[in-house]
């Protein structure tokens, strides 16, 4: 792992979901590295207390924080205009913002709120960005799915769980529709020196599932001391995103620093085709 101080510096990186959890922890480490952070947060007083533990933490002053719901596309479309009006490269897309919740709700848009936040957004802020991410050089797209995608199936006759919702089958089809577009995305950047990759960061004991049902919080509660920390978690987006040994590499998802082999739904390509097309036409690209 390119765990080197000053290897990232004069890299600007942007992470979508960055005031805690994981995605705290991947800006801390990455800030270590001497990149520029971009941090993305919902709220504004816990983006601004991450922004300045990352500082302290890290002895990095380059950290900056941008405020946007993510569920929103309106509000991703108007991040996408802020970062490229802000920021002339972006070396690193780290696609981590997501969550599950416990009741189906619909973002303002009319969308099932954890295929809106956990795959349309980092969708369509990918594509928003993908003119700034060519002309940087050799810039990385990495999108954090889940080992959860293996219980996942994309239903393509009820994505927004309109005829039956659960929540752990909604966030599973989220998961798996994180490396289908990681993986899609690949070829589409073929020729160009962007990669694409996904990864499932570990059991992590975060606030994620804070807006599930009873029971997925009573399991993180009760078995939070067996799973990993955030900044444990953190470790594989950090490779993914600074080290040499990723250089090159796309269409790849990862787990413990590892290319590994997702579910096989994961790897039909005609799968993953569709849902970008399906995809496209909901955020209207």
């Amino acid at each position: 792992m390119a765990d080197v101080q000053n290897s990232m510096k004069g890299k600007t990186i942007i992470i979508t979901g960055a005031s805690s959890g994981i995605g705290l922890e991947a800006a801390l480490g990455l800030a270590k590295l001497g990149a520029r952070i971009v941090m993305i947060s919902r709220d504004k007083k816990r983006g601004l207390d991450a922004v300045e533990y990352v500082k302290i933490n890290s002895g990095n002053k380059s950290i900056d924080l941008l405020l946007a719901d993510l569920s929103s596309l309106k509000n991703v479309r108007k991040l996408a205009s802020v970062i490229k009006r802000k920021y002339r490269r972006i070396d690193v897309l780290l696609n981590n913002a997501g969550g599950v919740f416990g009741k189906r709700a619909v973002t303002s848009d009319g969308f099932e709120w954890t295929f809106a936040l956990d795959h349309l957004a980092p969708f369509l802020l990918t594509n928003l960005l993908l003119p700034v991410l060519k002309k940087s050089g050799h810039s990385r797209v990495v999108t954090v799915a889940s080992t959860a995608h293996l219980m996942g199936h994309i239903n393509f006759d009820d994505l927004m769980g309109e005829k039956k919702y659960g929540e752990m089958t909604a966030y599973a089809q989220a998961k798996l529709a994180n490396i289908l577009f990681a993986s899609e995305l690949s070829r589409r950047l073929k020729g160009t020196n962007v990669t694409s990759n996904s990864l499932h960061p570990g059991v992590v004991h975060t606030k994620f599932a804070q807006s599930g049902s009873a029971i997925s919080s009573f399991f993180y509660n009760v078995f939070g001391f067996l799973m990993e920390t955030p900044a444990q978690g953190a470790r594989t987006s950090i490779y993914a995103a600074s080290s040499p040994e990723m250089e090159g590499v796309t269409g790849k998802y990862l787990s413990a620093r590892k290319i590994t082999k997702p579910s096989a739904e994961a790897l039909d390509e005609a799968v993953a085709k569709k849902l970008w097309d399906v995809s496209a036409k909901l955020v209207k690209i």
